[in-house]
């Protein structure tokens, strides 16, 4: 065997590789001996033909078609262990010459891991946030918490302002149509708390309780719904009620209404705790994130474009699953931020995403390695465990939990966050 390698790109080769008659007549055996557990001979039962009669009754063109996946497949493996080849995905393989019984020439291209050269990571100049609660961000909590206690009280000697809550009527129409979906009877609106699309609710501030009125008005370009997109409607609404909000008075009698808490301060120290804890968690993160940033830019490091298209298509699905949580297409977004298109996208904003992912993912790797990073058995049980507890009553994720492929997973997850937590701890 014979073969050479060229360098296409920097995590990209293609090897040049022939076999003569030897590999070739190995490689028959192999196949024959495949080939001949189904082949049927009279005289012999299924599976136990031997290759030499199996030879004689076995279909040409399968034992070709086997012979050249067996020969290819073995003469790869030997050519990356030869030269030192990390391949990190299936290779293209195109045969070039094929002599049967003489010469088999082919090429196969792959995508290798890069040659990472590791930044300092012990000297990074990264710095953590100092996470701080003020006593407005306390003030804002309970003000939100207040509002879930009020009390509502029907008005109806002045018109709506915002912080009412409101019951109507309304039809929406477009070009003097009604649309699915723009309709509503006795419907409760919060004025101010923007459920509809922008002034529908600060147009019915100032009207009073009997008031037939239309709202011309004009839905988002990026809108879920393509056919309202960007269109103008008018609203046709009847006020029919006012409702004011009664907030209860904020004090030692409100604070043990909300949990066991016996003073308005013990709720105040309760809430800064929580909302500390939050900040704190958040400035790590940034941190974290902030560290794993500058080491890629102290290392030399590239991302293979085939572990790039996999974090591509992650982070798609995750987005794509975020915005229909908030009622809003990928189509929707893309027009809304000014791209072009999806494909605009894509590679202004989800690639560098996505390599930034995959660098993080490789110098991490090496800094495990040069810190000798591990888990062992009960540590991995430990966090499977954890894992199969958060899954109890869903039978079918606990079995696939419990096989080796999620073990393994579970294990480099917990490994990465602890070569990270061991990054923080060199460069405090």
């Amino acid at each position: 065997m014979e073969s050479t390698v060229k360098q296409l790109a920097e995590t990209k080769v293609q090897l040049t590789i022939t076999l003569g008659a030897k590999e070739l007549k190995d490689a028959e055996q192999v196949a024959l001996t495949k080939l001949s557990k189904t082949t049927k001979v009279p005289g012999f039962r299924q599976g136990k033909v031997p290759a030499s009669v199996a030879a004689k009754h076995v279909n040409q063109q399968e034992l070709q078609e086997q012979l050249l996946d067996d020969a290819i497949s073995k003469a790869v493996a030997e050519s990356f262990i030869a030269n030192k080849i990390q391949a990190i995905d299936r290779p293209a393989v195109e045969v070039k010459k094929y002599v049967p019984n003489e010469q088999l020439e082919f090429t196969a291209e792959v995508e290798t891991m890069p040659e990472i050269t590791l930044g300092d990571y012990k000297k990074l100049t990264a710095k953590p946030e100092k996470a701080s609660v003020s006593a407005k961000d306390v003030d804002e909590v309970i003000e939100r918490m207040s509002a879930g206690y009020a009390e509502s009280e029907e008005i109806t000697d002045r018109a709506a302002k915002d912080g009412d809550d409101v019951v109507i009527d309304f039809v929406g129409k477009k070009d003097d149509v009604p649309f699915d979906g723009g309709a509503g009877s006795d419907y409760t609106l919060s004025l101010g708390a923007g459920q509809f699309i922008p002034g529908f609710e600060e147009g019915i501030v100032g009207h009073k309780i009997g008031d037939e009125f239309d709202l011309e008005l004009e839905f988002p370009k990026e809108y879920h719904a393509a056919d309202l997109a960007g269109q103008k409607v008018v609203f046709s609404v009847n006020l029919k009620k006012i409702l004011e909000k009664k907030l209860p008075k904020v004090d030692d009698e409100f604070a043990k209404k909300t949990g066991s808490f016996q003073t308005l301060d013990e709720l105040k120290a309760d809430i800064k705790a929580e909302l500390t804890k939050q900040k704190e968690q958040e400035a790590d993160n940034k941190y974290k994130d902030a560290l794993l940033l500058e080491l890629i830019q102290k290392s030399k490091v590239s991302a293979p474009e085939v572990m790039v298209q996999d974090h591509m298509r992650s982070i798609e699905q995750d987005f794509e699953q975020n915005l229909m949580y908030r009622g809003m297409t990928v189509d929707a977004y893309v027009q809304a931020q000014g791209f072009k298109d999806v494909n605009e996208w894509r590679e202004k904003e989800v690639r560098p995403t996505a390599e930034n992912r995959v660098k993080a993912g490789l110098v991490l790797s090496k800094v495990t390695e040069a810190e000798n990073m591990t888990l062992t058995d009960t540590e991995i049980d430990e966090h499977v465990e954890v894992h199969k507890k958060q899954y109890a009553n869903n039978p079918q994720a606990l079995e696939q939990i419990s096989t080796p492929e999620a073990r393994r997973d579970i294990a480099n997850h917990y490994l990465t966050e602890k070569t990270i937590d061991r990054l923080v701890e060199l460069n405090k």
